[in-house]
C-alpha cells in the first residue's frame, strides 16, 4: 500500500514538475480565444484570427478594420487597428518551411494560427500617398502606392489594455 502510494505521489510530481510546465510553455506566446481572435501574449495584443479575405488597397483597409470587421467578430472589441512593421514581422516563420498556401497562389509563412488568404499585408506606416506592407512569401517588405490592392490584405490588430 505505502509502495503503491509514492508511486502515485511521484507520478503526480513529475507531471507537476516536468509535463504540465511544458505543455504551458509549448503554446505559451498565442491561445485561440475560439471566437475569431487571436491573443499574443508576447507582444499583448490580439490579432484577427483571418485577414479580410479579398483585395484591399490601404485606405479602405483601415476603415474595414475600424468599422466593418469588430462586428464580424462574437465579441465586440474595440481599439482594432493596422499593425506595425515590427508586430507584422514577428509572425512571420523565418526558419520554417511551414505555413500554408493561399487562394491567391502564394505561399506564407506565418505562425499556424492565423490564416491570410494573400501574401502582402498593409501595416500602419504611411506618408503621403505611400504604405508600407509586408510579405508574408518572403519575409521582405515594401512601400507602394495606397491605392494599391491586388494581392494586398489587413490583418486587424488591437493593443491589450
Amino acid at each position: 500500500m505505502l509502495k503503491t502510494n509514492l508511486l502515485i505521489a511521484g507520478g503526480m510530481i513529475f507531471c507537476l514538475l516536468f509535463l504540465i510546465p511544458g505543455i504551458l510553455l509549448a503554446g505559451g506566446r498565442f491561445k485561440n480565444n475560439g471566437n475569431g481572435t487571436i491573443t499574443d501574449h508576447r507582444l499583448k495584443v490580439m490579432w484577427a484570427e483571418r485577414d479580410n479575405q479579398g483585395d484591399i488597397d490601404w485606405k479602405y483597409g483601415v476603415q474595414w478594420t475600424k468599422y466593418t470587421f469588430p462586428y464580424t467578430l462574437k465579441k465586440i472589441y474595440d481599439n482594432w487597428r493596422l499593425p506595425t512593421l515590427m508586430e507584422i514581422q514577428s509572425l512571420y516563420l523565418k526558419e520554417e518551411a511551414e505555413g500554408h498556401a493561399t487562394g491567391c497562389g502564394k505561399h506564407v509563412r506565418i505562425v499556424p494560427l492565423i490564416k491570410l488568404s494573400c501574401n502582402w499585408i498593409w501595416t500602419s506606416k504611411k506618408s503621403s500617398n505611400m504604405a508600407k506592407a509586408f510579405n508574408f512569401n518572403d519575409g521582405t517588405n515594401y512601400t507602394n502606392r495606397i491605392f494599391h490592392k491586388k494581392g494586398y490584405r489587413v490583418l486587424p490588430v488591437r493593443s491589450l489594455k
